[in-house]
């Protein structure tokens, strides 16, 4: 799957924003890909699974036991990525503000792990995820994500498969532009404002 394709799959499922959002770093951006969009019709969501593991080296692949994403964003893509590549699927939660494993979902020691995003932005959220699976006794070999918006500056310690490099800038709340400060700003994720 080509950039081009995967952004039509985005354009097609009205999944490409426009407008001043906050992001769940807090940074603010003009554009923002709602991936839950693009992941609610299943053949879209299973195609885009199916292009990211074709795009992970064949010793990565074959060495994942399990894929792991942070909730709630990553549920479904992780989902996704599980079953192509033919392993378990789980999610980590935040009750208290920290990453953990709960419902019954459990790793064996040293379980080799896949970490799933839909989203990369600063990296933060995927490194507390992958603290957790190492807390869990998990070994994160490899961390994925639909859509990478660092353009490739975010470092997750492990190496990093995204579907999709964006360079979409992203401001500080306190030096946006004027264009921007115009308008009324929106958290369009999972975590409130």
């Amino acid at each position: 799957m080509t950039d081009e394709e995967i952004m039509a799959e985005f354009r097609a499922a009205d999944a490409l924003l426009e407008g001043h959002f906050i992001l769940s770093s807090g940074l603010r951006s003009a554009r923002y890909l709602q991936c839950a969009r693009v992941l609610m019709e299943p053949m879209r969501a299973s195609r885009l699974a199916s292009a990211l593991v074709a795009r992970i080296p064949r010793d990565i692949r074959t060495a994942i036991d399990v894929v792991v994403s942070p909730a709630m964003g990553g549920v479904i893509c992780g989902h996704e990525m599980g079953r192509a590549l033919g392993v378990e699927a789980m999610f980590l939660e935040r009750p208290e503000g920290v990453f953990e494993l709960r419902r019954g979902f459990r790793l064996k020691p040293g379980q080799k792990v896949f970490m799933m995003e839909d989203v990369v932005t600063t990296g933060l959220s995927s490194r507390e995820a992958i603290k957790a699976i190492e807390a869990a006794g998990g070994e994160t070999i490899a961390a994925g994500a639909l859509v990478d918006r660092s353009a490739g500056k975010a470092d997750l310690g492990v190496p990093f498969f995204p579907l999709l490099t964006l360079s979409i800038p992203t401001y500080d709340p306190a030096d946006l532009p004027p264009e921007l400060a115009a308008i009324p700003a929106m958290k369009p994720g999972s975590r409130a404002a």
